[in-house]
């Protein structure tokens, strides 16, 4: 099995100067420790597009508590298109499915293709995602998918498993110094309602 953190320490230690990197946040929380992480050694620009939040509200609040993280921290980002219409269409064949599942891995991948392209385009030097600092993400489908568009596009992808070295644990405390909102659920529906019914089972 492929030890993503070791390969990820490999390339940041043999970096000679801080290439420009384009990194998709899911959500200010998951990016707090991942930016701490990489500022030494990249310039970061944030891309948030996530179109598979629900409902729109919800959505305006993440994206409001990335981008004052982001104006606090003085770094650089950029706003996707909410096109939920578009999530759907990607995920019809699967749009009942919950966490871990194949609908999941066709999420990461339109998050992460629109972060490829628009690299691409920019010509930003590497891309990556935060998602990987959640322990209910898979990392062998995150950095599978990364390098698939890297030889797509012809971009570097930084391979990563962010959740690795306290990664996740880092984000609680950093989510906390911060006062960030931190949600119950990754975006979609189906895990929206599961996890909702799990709170009232508790009760």
């Amino acid at each position: 099995m492929v030890d993503y953190n070791l390969e990820f320490e490999n390339i940041i230690s043999n970096l000679f100067n801080k290439p420009k990197l384009l990194l998709h946040s899911c959500c200010a929380p998951c990016s707090s420790s991942v930016l701490e992480k990489l500022c030494n050694h990249f310039e970061i620009t944030v891309f948030f597009y996530n179109p598979n939040i629900v409902p729109f509200d919800e959505y305006e609040r993440r994206l409001k508590e990335q981008v004052d993280l982001l104006e606090k921290l003085k770094i650089s980002y950029i706003i996707g298109e909410y096109d939920n219409k578009k999530y759907h269409d990607e995920m019809k064949d699967c749009e009942n499915l919950g966490e871990g599942s194949l609908k999941c891995k066709k999420c990461y991948f339109l998050r992460m293709k629109e972060t490829a392209i628009l690299a691409k385009n920019l010509k930003f030097e590497y891309f990556t995602t935060t998602l990987s600092v959640s322990p209910h993400k898979n990392a062998n489908w995150i950095n599978e998918i990364g390098f698939e568009l890297q030889k797509e596009y012809n971009i570097n992808f930084l391979i990563s498993d962010f959740k690795k070295k306290n990664g996740y644990l880092r984000s609680l405390q950093l989510s906390k110094e911060y006062g960030l909102y931190r949600q119950n659920y990754c975006g979609c529906t189906p895990v929206k309602e599961k996890n909702e019914e799990n709170k009232n089972n508790t009760k």
